[in-house]
């Protein structure tokens, strides 16, 4: 490719850009069906995670306590309980960051 053709391929693509971007904000008040399911349905799936991960997290932590209440002075099962309550929280701790972050995300975009 010559050095024009080049600069008129890149002006065409820049006001392709420049024309989709101008059409995709005109939204009418509508949404499609399938975006609306698609929401929901990751929505859903958001409120089980969360609903599932604290039972989840109080169980982990209980198994820790009491690998690490029934060690009896064994150090590997001290450090693999310490691991099990830390990996647990730090879990927990993930799955909320993650909840929080997508909440603040919507909050902008609404």
């Amino acid at each position: 490719m010559n050095l024009s053709k080049k600069k008129f391929f890149i002006i065409f693509c820049i006001i392709l850009v420049v024309i989709f971007l101008c059409f995709t904000t005109i939204s009418y008040g509508a949404e499609p069906k399938i975006i609306k399911k698609l929401n929901d349905a990751f929505e859903d799936i958001e409120d089980w995670i969360l609903k599932l991960a604290t039972p989840a997290a109080a169980v982990a932590v209980g198994v820790g306590v009491f690998m690490k209440k029934f060690s009896f002075g064994d150090e590997e099962k001290l450090r693999t309980a310490k691991k099990v309550i830390k990996g647990s929280l730090f879990s927990y701790g993930f799955v909320l960051a993650i909840d929080l972050i997508l909440s603040a995300i919507s909050s902008l975009i609404d």
